[in-house]
Order: C-alpha cells, then sequence, then structure tokens
C-alpha cells in the first residue's frame, strides 16, 4: 500500500507539471559553422515542452549529405514542475566548396507545427590546419626516431574572425600504441594576443599512418581574439615519456619484427617488443610539438546598436511575462530566453527600449549549454518590472549580436504582450450641488401662470380657494438627514482620499530611493572585500574594480538617479574631479576590464602582480 501511495504522488507530481508546462519549442544549431569538403559537422535540432515531437525525416540539400544518428531526451524538475526536451542528431557531409543555406525545417510537437531557424554552413576547399606535424600520409620516412611516433596537430576550423568572436578548436595527439606514452605536461596552445578556454578532451580513436596505426586523442577548446591585427595560434606544446628499445654498445646482426613489413629500420622491430619481460627498453622523455596556425582578426563594424553588449554569434529570444494583471507598483517579472550558438560571457539581458513610467531591477541569469565548451545553449534572464502608473502593455526589449557569417549587426525585439495595471491616484469626482428650492420653483409656464393672473384679478374675498399643490413643499426634517447635506460632505472627503493616495505614492517613491542607496553601499562594500582577495583571477579582478568605480560615482551623484551601468571613465573622473595622472589610471583601469571582458577569457595569465593590486586599489579608495 505505501508503494502504491508513493507512485501515485510522483504519478501525480509528473501529471500536474506536464499539465501546466510551456508550450513547446523548438531551436537548431551546427557544431560548426564552418567546415571543409569532406569533414562531417553535426546539426542538433532540439525540441523542448510537452507532447511527441516528429523532426522531419529526410533534409535534402543539393551538395549535402544529411543523414540522422539518432536522438537524447532529458527530462528537468524544478519546484514540482516538469519539462522536458528531445534534441535530434544529423550528420553533414560536405560534397562540395561554396556557402549552403539549411532552410526552416517543420517539426510537429504538441498537436502544433514549430519551425527551426535557418542556418548558414560555409565549405571551404582545404582546410585550414597545421597539417606539417602529422606524420606523411604519401610517403614512407626511411629514419624512424621516437618523436616521430607522435605528433600534435592544431585545427582550426576559419581564417578569420572578429574581436571577441569564440573560434571552436581541436588539438589532435597521436601516439603509437608501442611506446606506451604516458602525458607528463598536457597540451598547451601557445601565442599572443587572444585567450584560450580550458582544454575538454571528446575522445578518441584509432588511426592508420604511413602503414602504422595511432591512437589519437582529441581535445576541444575555444578561443577568443582580444584584439585585431594578424596572429599565429600555436604551436601545441606538450611532452611525454615513451619507451623506446635502448641503446647498445656495439651494433650486432638483430632478427627483424613483423612489424618491420618494409625494412624501414623501425626501432619497434628490435626483439625487445616481442618479448616485453626482456628488460631491454627504456623510457624517453620526448616534447610534441605542432605547427602554428594563422588567423586574421578584424574589428567589429562601426555604428553598433544602443543594445549591443560584445555577443557575436547567432541567437534566438524568446520573452514572457508573469503575471499580467497587477496593481500600480507591483512586481512583473520579465523572462526572456536567448538561445543559439557563440560567445555567451557576453549575452547580457536585454533592454528595456521605453523605461518611462516603470522601476527596472536588476536582472538574474542562468546559463546551460548544449557542448563540451560552452559555445551553444540556452542563456536566461528573470527582470523584474514595476510599473509607476497604469499600463496597457509591457515595453519592448531589445537584444543587438553581430552575426560573424552575415557580417552585419541583428537586433531581436520582443512581441507586445498586453497587461492590465489597476489603482493609482484617484480622480476627483464633481459632485453637483443641488439648486436651491426657490430656483427650481422660479419658473412657471405661460399655461399655469395665467390661472395664477387671473386669480389675483379676482377681488380679494376673505380667504381665497387654492385649487392646485405647489411644486415643492418645505420640510421641518434635520439637516443631516437631507440628501443634500450629505452630497456637500462627499466632496471634502474624496480630496482627502486623493491627497492619502499621494502620500501613500511618495512615500514609495522615496522610500524605493533609499532601499537604491542602501543597495549600492551593501555592494561597494562587497566588491571592496573581493578586491582585497588575492585568489581572485585578472578577469574577475578589474571586473569587480570597474563596478566599484561605477557604484561609487552613482553614490556621488545620488541626487541625479545615474545608474552604475552607464558610468564610463570620463563620468567617474568628472565627479570626482581627478588630477590628469588620476584620470590617466582610471581610463586604463576600464581598459583592461573591457580587454578582459571583451575577449572572453576563462583562463587568461594565472595572477595580478602585487604592484597592480596596490595601484588599483589606491585610485579606488581615494574616489570621495
Amino acid at each position: 500500500m505505501g508503494r502504491a501511495f508513493l507512485i501515485g504522488i510522483t504519478a501525480g507530481i509528473f501529471a500536474a507539471g506536464f499539465a501546466f508546462a510551456d508550450s513547446p519549442t523548438t531551436t537548431a544549431v551546427l557544431s560548426s559553422s564552418e567546415t571543409v569538403v569532406g569533414e562531417t559537422v553535426e546539426l542538433q535540432i532540439k525540441v523542448t515542452g510537452p507532447g511527441d515531437a516528429r523532426p522531419p525525416e529526410e533534409i535534402s540539400i543539393d551538395g549535402l549529405e544529411i543523414h540522422g544518428t539518432g536522438q537524447s531526451r532529458q527530462f528537468e524538475i524544478h519546484n514540482f514542475s516538469t519539462s522536458s526536451s528531445v534534441t535530434y542528431n544529423y550528420t553533414i557531409l560536405p560534397l562540395r566548396a561554396g556557402k549552403f543555406t539549411i532552410p526552416p525545417q517543420i517539426v510537429h510537437a504538441g498537436g502544433s507545427l514549430l519551425r527551426t531557424p535557418e542556418l548558414t554552413l560555409n565549405v571551404a576547399d582545404s582546410p585550414g590546419r597545421s597539417s606539417n606535424a602529422r606524420p606523411s600520409r604519401g610517403t614512407q620516412s626511411q629514419s624512424v626516431r621516437a618523436s616521430d611516433l607522435v605528433f600534435a596537430e592544431l585545427i582550426v576550423p576559419k581564417k578569420t574572425a572578429y574581436v571577441g568572436e569564440i573560434v571552436p578548436v581541436q588539438i589532435q595527439m597521436g601516439f603509437d600504441p608501442r611506446v606506451r606514452p604516458r602525458l607528463i605536461e598536457p597540451p598547451e596552445i601557445t601565442g599572443q594576443g587572444f585567450t584560450a578556454q580550458k582544454l575538454q578532451e571528446s575522445g578518441q580513436n584509432s588511426e592508420t599512418i604511413n602503414g602504422r596505426p595511432y591512437d589519437v586523442v582529441t581535445y576541444k577548446t575555444a578561443i577568443t581574439a582580444a584584439r585585431a591585427g594578424k596572429f599565429e595560434l600555436g604551436p601545441v606544446k606538450a611532452k611525454a615519456q615513451v619507451l623506446v628499445p635502448r641503446a647498445r654498445s656495439a651494433p650486432r646482426t638483430r632478427s627483424r619484427s613483423p612489424f618491420d613489413l618494409f625494412d624501414l629500420d623501425d626501432p619497434f622491430s628490435d626483439p625487445f617488443f616481442s618479448n616485453p619481460f626482456a628488460q631491454m627498453g627504456e623510457r624517453r622523455e620526448v616534447e610534441i610539438k605542432s605547427e602554428p596556425v594563422a588567423l586574421e582578426v578584424k574589428p567589429l563594424p562601426p555604428n553598433a546598436p544602443p543594445s549591443f553588449s560584445g555577443a557575436i554569434g547567432n541567437f534566438t529570444m524568446t520573452t514572457d511575462a508573469k503575471p499580467k494583471s497587477v496593481q500600480v507598483g507591483d512586481p512583473i517579472t520579465v523572462t526572456t530566453e536567448i538561445a543559439g550558438r557563440g560567445n555567451f560571457d557576453r549575452v547580457n539581458a536585454p533592454v528595456v527600449e521605453d523605461e518611462r513610467g516603470w522601476h527596472k531591477y536588476p536582472p538574474s541569469s542562468k546559463f546551460k549549454q548544449d557542448d563540451e565548451v560552452g559555445l551553444s545553449g540556452t542563456k536566461t534572464f528573470e527582470t523584474v518590472l514595476s510599473p509607476n502608473e497604469k499600463k496597457q502593455s509591457l515595453p519592448l526589449l531589445a537584444f543587438s549580436y553581430f552575426d560573424p557569417v552575415k557580417e552585419q549587426y541583428v537586433t531581436l525585439r520582443s512581441e507586445a504582450m498586453p497587461i492590465t495595471v489597476q489603482g493609482g491616484t484617484a480622480a476627483t469626482q464633481n459632485v453637483a450641488t443641488p439648486q436651491p428650492a426657490s430656483s427650481r420653483t422660479s419658473g412657471t409656464t405661460p399655461t399655469r401662470a395665467a390661472p395664477a393672473a387671473a386669480a389675483a384679478a379676482k377681488p380679494p374675498d376673505i380667504l381665497y380657494q387654492l385649487t392646485q399643490r405647489p411644486r415643492a413643499t418645505e420640510s421641518f426634517a434635520p439637516i443631516y438627514k437631507r440628501r443634500v447635506f450629505w452630497g456637500v460632505q462627499v466632496i471634502p472627503l474624496l480630496a482627502l482620499i486623493g491627497f492619502a493616495v499621494w502620500k501613500i505614492r511618495r512615500a514609495r517613491i522615496n522610500n524605493r530611493q533609499a532601499q537604491r542607496i542602501a543597495a549600492l553601499h551593501h555592494e561597494a562594500a562587497q566588491l571592496m572585500h573581493n578586491l582585497r582577495r588575492k585568489d581572485a583571477s585578472p578577469r574577475e579582478y578589474y571586473a569587480e574594480a570597474s563596478r566599484v568605480v561605477r557604484v561609487k560615482t552613482a553614490l556621488a551623484s545620488a541626487g541625479r538617479g545615474i545608474d552604475p551601468n552607464i558610468v564610463d571613465a570620463e563620468t567617474a573622473a568628472d565627479t570626482f574631479k581627478l588630477t590628469s595622472d588620476d584620470r590617466d589610471r582610471l581610463r586604463r583601469l576600464f581598459e583592461q576590464s573591457d580587454e578582459w571582458q571583451y575577449s572572453g577569457a576563462h583562463n587568461g595569465p594565472g595572477r595580478i602582480s602585487p604592484e597592480n593590486r596596490r595601484e588599483v586599489l589606491e585610485l579606488i579608495e581615494n574616489l570621495k
């Protein structure tokens, strides 16, 4: 009975989660937007939401062979809310060079038809890779050394990129399986002008080169150029210990090994490798080195949109808001999902194009990556907006990015979402004052005046006879029981209510300003505490240093209500009236912060010198 009860509860939770799940959505990404003839690219179509999805069974494009390779399903439960997604994988094999467009594909899900975004694939004639480091496949070597039995290769799928663009990179290291390799130093990409993410080992396979088998290990990472120019990536360097036959003091005749089929003087033709217990081998340290790869980095075009924060790639945006019926001053949570492929570390929350009548709070974000190095995924932002007056729709949100394939800026805007905002200052109603009884009865018609005039014309009698009742009769009731009295009292009552609403609104505005100043003071104290840590990376250190300058500038200009996010080096220098030397130091601080933030680095140089830390702290502490 207990197990049946638990099963029933779990099924109810899943049913409730699916019942209240959102409508299904779909997106599509390529593992790389550039490749060469003969090298495959992976296409992923992801469907999120309830219902069974049915992807396209066949994608036919002239010049490309596209085949489905399988699917994977994921379930997530957050606060009793269940969501599921299915990812359909396809392999694309280019047959010729050119620029190919993969049109939107129709996906059937949840009883509706969904369309994937349009994708572009550039195919070149030859790969942009360093092939000199790999053993030649076309000719046979006449002298084989221990260093010839290992190789490293740096593979870069494109030869040109933009500043801040993330470029996927592969490193392949091959070992003859008979050397029993032992890696001493992992592979590292050398060079200047770019930063690289942490290497991720993605797989291992076997290849045959010049008749010899190799175990090839593939590492994946991504690089980001920090400035424009022509650079050389690499070479890739690594160190390993390999097992080779021990050198003899005098040459003697030895038997050939079955491995030495072509009489290549292979060191593994030594009888040692046919008898591993003969103690005739030795371990030798070898350096593995690849050839460098040339990369040209171009600057971003000028005249970027106001909502551009450095995002480069290909993205889509969806927006939702809850609740849609509120009172003036109540919060509305706007959820924005930005999905696609690019440098997500530079993807910031969309900006509100018209903030008049709204109060915006700092957004929160979370990122869910879809690959090993975080090139593709979904970043979710939650922004709280509070209406200061009656509104009929939410303001439009805008997000801009640079598309390196189209070589132009793209701005995404949310659709207009109707809402209902109630409350606000009540309008004073005009209450008509009843006219005195004398004014209401002063006008008489000629037909009724005639008898009265006729009666007046009669000779007076002792008492004349009343022939009709008057229109209004006087009342002897107390004044507080009359309608006119209470009608007049409504006017000051409405005025008092309006004044109270106005005072409450002013108190809320003043309280919100006080909360904002208190939050800035708390943030500045926390940032100064973080700056005194010694384990912060250069990227975190300069980001927090520039942020505390912005926060201090906003506090110093509290009367003007300056937003810290729009403060630059010149604004801060003018606010604190810095000297020319301090102004130059502040500019360098902001430039270093932008370089580290703009490059999208996750592993730059290890530490910051104590002199630089002392100089930055001295500059910030003197901002008063």
